[in-house]
């Protein structure tokens, strides 16, 4: 691999992933595993009333860069809507796919920059996002039936 992909910013997001210990009752949880290289990470998560995360456990073991961006996700999660977490899974598999263009909007993302033509890698940068949709999806699932934890 190329020096500009694992570069001093992805190597420091990787070394500091916050809210990394599972919740004990999250109302959402989801999974997410890459079969290239096996990466997994797990987002647990609670919505307060207004139905904005207001807690995220984090389980993650994986590479680099998905290191990386459970990083940038866990850093910027709380206080957002189910339909926020959507919207930038959706804008990040779109940049990766384009291989091309400016970065989402989610803080941090460009750092991505240099994995656009690495395609194999493209699923381990998606996961915590799309772990975190999911989680979030089934929260918010859980609070309109009433079965809020």
């Amino acid at each position: 691999m190329t020096a500009n992909l694992y570069n001093t910013e992805i190597l420091r997001l990787a070394s500091s992933i916050a809210h990394h210990e599972r919740l004990a009752d999250p109302a959402g949880t989801s999974e997410r595993r890459s079969a290239i290289c096996g990466s997994r990470v797990t987002v647990d998560l609670d919505l307060g009333p207004d139905g904005r995360v207001a807690k995220v456990g984090l389980l993650v073991r994986a590479c680099a860069l998905g290191q990386a961006s459970s990083s940038l996700l866990a850093e910027h999660i709380l206080g957002k809507t189910p339909q926020e977490l959507a919207d930038a899974r959706d804008t990040l598999t779109a940049w990766l796919a384009a291989g091309q263009g400016d970065a989402p909007a989610w803080p941090g993302l460009a750092v991505f920059a240099p994995a656009l033509s690495y395609t194999a890698r493209h699923p381990s940068i998606r996961l915590a996002f799309e772990a975190a949709a999911e989680a979030a999806e089934q929260a918010a699932e859980r609070m309109t039936t009433g079965q809020n934890a």
